[in-house]
Protein backbone atom coordinates (compact mmCIF):
# COMPACT_ATOMS: atom_id res chain seq x y z
CA UNK A 1 0.00 0.00 0.00
CA UNK A 2 1.21 3.48 -0.77
CA UNK A 3 1.05 5.76 2.26
CA UNK A 4 -0.59 8.50 0.20
CA UNK A 5 -3.68 6.32 -0.40
CA UNK A 6 -4.68 6.42 3.28
CA UNK A 7 -6.82 9.39 4.26
CA UNK A 8 -8.67 10.61 7.32
CA UNK A 9 -11.85 8.61 7.92
CA UNK A 10 -10.80 5.43 6.08
CA UNK A 11 -11.60 2.09 7.72
CA UNK A 12 -8.35 0.16 8.05
CA UNK A 13 -7.03 -3.18 9.32
CA UNK A 14 -3.65 -3.43 11.08
CA UNK A 15 -1.57 -6.20 9.46
CA UNK A 16 1.79 -5.73 11.23
CA UNK A 17 3.19 -4.53 14.52
CA UNK A 18 1.97 -4.45 18.10
CA UNK A 19 -1.71 -3.94 17.20
CA UNK A 20 -1.88 -6.65 14.52
CA UNK A 21 -5.44 -7.86 13.95
CA UNK A 22 -7.16 -4.71 15.19
CA UNK A 23 -9.27 -2.50 12.94
CA UNK A 24 -10.89 0.92 13.04
CA UNK A 25 -11.18 4.38 11.56
CA UNK A 26 -7.92 6.16 10.68
CA UNK A 27 -7.65 9.67 12.14
CA UNK A 28 -4.93 12.19 12.96
CA UNK A 29 -2.60 11.45 10.05
CA UNK A 30 0.82 12.99 10.63
CA UNK A 31 4.29 12.84 9.10
CA UNK A 32 6.85 12.31 11.88
CA UNK A 33 10.26 13.98 12.11
CA UNK A 34 11.80 10.88 10.53
CA UNK A 35 9.42 11.10 7.56
CA UNK A 36 7.09 8.21 8.42
CA UNK A 37 3.29 8.41 8.34
CA UNK A 38 1.75 7.93 11.80
CA UNK A 39 -1.96 7.50 12.39
CA UNK A 40 -4.37 7.15 15.27
CA UNK A 41 -6.85 4.32 14.84
CA UNK A 42 -10.19 4.58 16.65
CA UNK A 43 -11.87 1.21 17.18
CA UNK A 44 -15.66 0.73 17.26
CA UNK A 45 -15.59 0.45 21.07
CA UNK A 46 -13.88 3.87 21.31
CA UNK A 47 -10.37 2.64 22.13
CA UNK A 48 -7.58 4.52 20.37
CA UNK A 49 -4.03 3.53 19.47
CA UNK A 50 -1.24 4.93 17.34
CA UNK A 51 0.53 2.99 14.61
CA UNK A 52 2.55 3.55 11.47
CA UNK A 53 0.79 3.99 8.15
CA UNK A 54 2.82 1.17 6.62
CA UNK A 55 1.30 -1.26 9.16
CA UNK A 56 -2.28 -0.88 7.89
CA UNK A 57 -4.34 -1.65 4.80
CA UNK A 58 -7.56 0.05 3.79
CA UNK A 59 -10.60 -2.24 3.84
CA UNK A 60 -14.20 -1.64 2.84
CA UNK A 61 -16.44 -2.00 5.87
Amino acid sequence: MKETELKDGDFCQVIKGTHKGKAGIATDLNISKTGHLTITVVQENGDRFKTLGRNVVIVSK
